[in-house]
């Protein structure tokens, strides 16, 4: 009992932490708190984040002030069309002096990556990234080397039907644990954003309220966050309407259901709790499943609005 209660309260001063940190974040970006919870639920969670808007509504301002707020080293790289697998991992070049090939790391050897605009890039750089997510180390010259700890990507999307972008094949949005929209800001924190001072000028006076070591302990914290029998089976029944073709054309992979599970718990964490409610698995479904899901042919709505109606067509356990 006495465990318990000591697990709470630690649950409950990590959840306050993280609130001060999302708040932090807030007086950067104006008027998207759920927004900034869904990231940070991301970063807690250990996954990685896709940013799908227009140019300009902040996506990278973000990136920034949650990189900085978490005391985490970033780096920021523009894919292009011909940005070469190279020029994100790093390359091995020869040193006279040295009389041996020297391996120079890219910008992927960051605690926080931001990918801009991965759709601009190819295939082949798009699959260099791809490895780094999914493995934590990246392959030169037929040596690894491993990725810094915590590692977390955040990349921006344009919206598929600007000039010049390649879709991301399915595979890598899979690697996404989720996909975000910030969208336009609202008159009121619109007018602040036009009052204040420069986004650019306040993010270099924004202070660390975490440090690596503390992340690496909260995302340890969030995979002990229990999750009932009850909340299980409430899951398995979501996944397994994903497969029943009435909502969509194929179903959640076994990894993708894994990973909503993590994000719920990552959510009730943030919300100050040391187990999973039904409430905590709606909150993150649509970011986490959407963009991994087609809706069925002749659906007439978007994947977003299908995984909503199919949360309110499954009974709560």
């Amino acid at each position: 009992m006495v465990a318990g209660m000591m697990q709470d309260h630690s649950s409950h001063e990590l959840a306050d932490q993280l609130t001060a940190l999302q708040q932090q974040i807030s007086t950067i970006i104006k008027g998207k708190p759920a927004q900034i919870k869904d990231c940070v639920a991301c970063l807690m969670a250990g996954g990685h984040l896709l940013i799908e808007d227009l140019p300009g509504v902040g996506k990278t301002t973000l990136a920034h002030a949650l990189s900085i707020s978490m005391g985490l080293n970033f780096s920021r790289l523009q894919f292009t069309a011909d940005l070469m697998p190279s020029d994100l991992l790093g390359v091995s070049v020869y040193e006279r002096e040295k009389g041996a090939f020297v391996f120079h790391p890219g910008p992927v050897f960051a605690q926080v990556l931001l990918a801009d605009e991965i759709n601009r890039a190819g295939p082949k750089s798009q699959s260099a990234l791809l490895e780094a997510m999914e493995e934590n180390q990246v392959s030169i010259d037929g040596t690894s080397h491993a990725l810094p700890q915590p590692f977390f990507v955040i990349a921006t999307q344009n919206p598929s039907e600007q000039l010049g972008t390649y879709p991301l094949p399915e595979s890598q949005l899979d690697r996404f644990l989720m996909c975000i929209s910030l969208g336009y800001p609202d008159e009121l924190a619109e007018r602040e954003l036009l009052s204040g001072q420069d986004s650019r000028e306040a993010l270099r006076s924004l202070p660390a309220l975490m440090n690596p070591a503390a992340l690496l302990a909260a995302q340890a914290a969030v995979r002990k966050i229990h999750a009932a029998p009850a909340l299980l089976d409430y899951l398995q029944a979501l996944i397994k309407a994903t497969r029943s073709g009435q909502w969509f054309a194929e179903g959640l992979s076994p990894r993708a259901g894994l990973g909503v599970l993590r994000a719920a718990r990552a959510m009730a964490l943030l919300n100050g709790r040391d187990f999973v409610s039904p409430d905590d698995v709606q909150a993150i479904l649509p970011q986490t499943i959407a963009h991994r899901l087609r809706p069925r042919a002749g659906a007439g709505r978007g994947p977003r609005e299908q995984v909503r109606a199919m949360i309110e067509a499954i009974p709560l356990p």
